[in-house]
């Protein structure tokens, strides 16, 4: 994001899990409403995209609903993109909303990859697959993804406090 920019900022939450409204939802409204607030939170918003409710859609290729959506994500100052680890890496799920852009549909958007898991043996998951697809659509990550445990919800504000003391500075 330019800090030339003075519009307010749109900071959207897609959420890749096929439970909508789960702990990758809390997650990732944690993390948007977090951005909003370093990013300086006047006039900023924030909106909660769950996938699992076009996700039959996201086959249709050339669906309204679909293109409308990917066109309110690519319009975002910043984008979380958080999903559950499954099999080590992003849902399904996730991956067939996105493959909706071409190689620099996310280009001019900001994107903070988020995974939520089960076992710490997966926490690289965000930089190592989730990372280099958002970059691929030509987003700008410029921050570390950020990995929460199952069992750290209860601390969930403190984890991402943690990350976005790490993170501010990068996003604007």
């Amino acid at each position: 994001m330019s800090g030339a920019s003075s519009a307010p900022p749109m900071v959207r939450a897609v959420i890749g899990n096929p439970n909508p409204g789960g702990r990758t939802t809390i997650v990732g409204e944690a993390v948007a409403a977090a951005i909003v607030d370093m990013l300086g939170g006047a006039g900023g918003a924030t909106e909660t995209i769950e996938l699992a409710h076009i996700g039959p859609h996201l086959f249709e290729w050339g669906n309204e609903d679909v293109k409308a959506l990917t066109d309110r994500v690519a319009s975002s100052t910043v984008n979380v993109f958080a999903c559950p680890t499954y099999k080590a890496t992003y849902t399904g799920l996730l991956k067939a909303f996105l493959d909706n852009y071409g190689n620099d549909g996310l280009a001019g958007t900001i994107a903070v990859p988020v995974m939520v898991g089960g076992t710490p043996r997966h926490a690289l998951a965000p930089e190592v697959h989730l990372r280099p697809l958002l970059v691929e659509l030509g987003a700008s990550v410029p921050t570390r993804g950020l990995y929460v445990l199952d069992s750290e919800m209860d601390g969930l504000a403190a984890a991402v406090e943690s990350w976005a003391r790490g993170a501010e500075g990068q996003l604007g």
